[in-house]
């Protein structure tokens, strides 16, 4: 048990308990807490957000082409722990979720009907960009911020040789000596708490998609009871998953989803309009191209002045993705980080950001696409049915416009476990090594576990309260502290890097001079040890 650091296992706890508790007893004054922080967090700090997406997607094409990407996560001809399927896989499981297939499938509706810009909903116009704003931020902006933490944790974890998957730690060569204070230990608590916070919005938006689905194989009613019931399983899938540990768990799970994903979206594009499909994304791509850093810095600063009428759109959804990011940016980035061993620096950024961009591209492209020309066709009103029955609903609806919807829809369930297993399982492995003084090869079992099982709480009590905002709201809020330690994370690898390869001038690599480093300070301590 000496291997466990209790007061930032202890301090998470008590932290995920203290929000969770009052939530539960007081849901309905909970609530109105909840959208008072969210409308005072996304416009005051809202232009903070968005600068972060924009600093890390410049900072990340900087470092993946300076002589920092070419630095190797292991020793020198070192080979790849993954190949590039699992590795990708992983990855992009780990990243993504089941919220790839609920926002995939029906983002562009709300986009729709409440377009950026101040464009008329509903106006050719609105089509357009409805069906770009969505692959935008799931974009290489939304990579960007995930992959930033993973530099200075993999840096540590595989060239310093440092046996430690902790944020604090990998913020050492900035705070010092202050890492071993209680301050490290606050950085630790706020990661973990940011992450079970927007760990719970994605369970919490993936259940209700799930229960829609069994309800449609099954005939049983999509109940508040059966969503309880699904978390439960879901939780037990990736409860096993992480127990059965990376190797042996995690990687098997991320195969079987990826193939699964491959089925959906190529019998999606095969049986769905292809054409349209394959001509609206490919101008999506381009809209997104012509106008990257207009998306990208919009906050509607002239809403409400002049007579201009506020939407709201940045604060709902920009600012709400960029938040959801950041907060799972350095779980994101600790398990990228454990799994690019024997990978550059350079492969490990440039990977991360092109597949999983592609892959939420395909997603967005093929499902949202499929039902935006039902929409557009007058084949099955999408829009009114969504407003009507919800979101989960429509979802599936959608589906029963494909042939072979017995197969498809079991097919698309169980693909929705799965996807949110693999996160979770993710989730609980890194939660397990933060807790953990040292991690030689993976976190103990019952550590794993343990958090496997906390994380449920919190989306238990999101959906006890309720709303789609209410959970947009929970990423922001419990994002906000999480932005300082991404600057921390960013210093802390370019000073740490950057000190390697100056010293390292004469040899081949910062590896090879932190070896023969290592190997002085052990024969010095040889000859202390002698008397010599």
């Amino acid at each position: 048990m000496k291997i466990i650091d209790w007061p930032t296992f202890i301090g998470a706890l008590f932290l995920i308990l203290a929000v969770s508790i009052p939530l539960i007893l007081f849901p309905e004054a909970g609530a109105v807490v909840v959208n008072m922080a969210n409308e005072f967090m996304t416009e005051t700090f809202g232009v903070v957000y968005l600068f972060v997406g924009l600093a890390a997607f410049v900072f990340l094409m900087y470092v993946a082409f300076s002589k920092n990407g070419k630095v190797k996560l292991g020793y020198e001809g070192e080979k790849k722990e993954f190949n590039t399927f699992s590795w990708a896989a992983m990855m992009f499981s780990a990243g993504i979720g089941s919220s790839i297939l609920y926002w995939g499938m029906i983002e562009w509706a709300y986009y729709y009907q409440g377009p950026p810009f101040g464009l008329t909903p509903e106006s050719p116009e609105a089509i357009s960009w409805s069906t770009a704003y969505g692959i935008f931020h799931w974009g290489p902006m939304a990579w960007a911020i995930y992959t930033l933490p993973a530099l200075p944790i993999a840096y540590f974890y595989y060239v310093r040789k440092q046996p430690v998957l902790k944020i604090s730690e990998a913020v050492r060569p900035v705070l010092g000596k202050l890492v071993d204070t209680p301050i490290g230990v606050v950085i630790d608590v706020l990661f973990m708490f940011g992450l079970m916070g927007g760990a719970g919005t994605t369970l919490a938006l993936g259940t209700p998609m799930i229960a829609a689905g069994v309800e449609d194989i099954t005939g049983i009613p999509a109940t508040l009871g059966m969503q309880v019931v699904i978390m439960m399983l879901c939780t037990a899938i990736f409860a096993t998953s992480a127990y059965f540990g990376l190797k042996k768990g995690i990687k098997i799970l991320s195969d079987i989803n990826l193939w699964l994903t491959i089925f959906l979206l190529t019998f999606v594009f095969v049986m769905g309009p292809t054409l349209f499909i394959s001509n609206t994304t490919f101008t999506s791509i381009g809209i997104i191209l012509d106008n990257f850093f207009k998306m990208a810095t919009w906050l509607e600063p002239f809403g409400n002045l002049a007579g201009f009428e506020k939407t709201n759109f940045p604060q709902k959804w920009t600012i709400f993705y960029w938040a959801w990011w950041v907060v799972y940016a350095p779980f994101v980035g600790l398990f990228v980080a454990r799994i690019s061993r024997g990978r550059t620096i350079q492969e490990m950024i440039l990977g991360t950001m092109i597949y999983g961009t592609v892959g939420c591209m395909l997603f967005f492209g093929i499902l949202g696409n499929f039902g935006l020309y039902l929409q557009l066709t007058g084949s099955f009103d999408v829009i009114g049915y969504m407003n009507e029955a919800g979101a989960p609903a429509t979802i599936i609806a959608i589906l029963h416009q494909l042939p072979l919807t017995k197969i498809i829809v079991p097919i698309f369930t169980v693909l929705a476990i799965i996807f949110l297993s693999t996160t979770f399982d993710s989730a609980s492995f890194i939660l397990a090594a933060v807790v953990q003084k040292r991690v030689e090869s993976e976190p103990l079992r019952w550590n794993r576990l343990f958090w496997a099982f906390t994380l449920t709480l919190l989306p238990l009590v999101l959906m006890f309260i309720g709303g789609l905002e209410t959970l947009q709201t929970a990423s922001i809020v419990a994002g906000f502290p999480v932005i300082f330690i991404m600057f921390l994370l960013a210093w802390s690898f370019m000073k740490a890097s950057n000190e390697d390869i100056l010293a390292s001038k004469d040899y081949d690599s910062p590896m090879i001079h932190i070896r023969r480093r290592e190997e002085k300070i052990l024969k010095q301590k040889k000859r202390k040890l002698h008397g010599d």
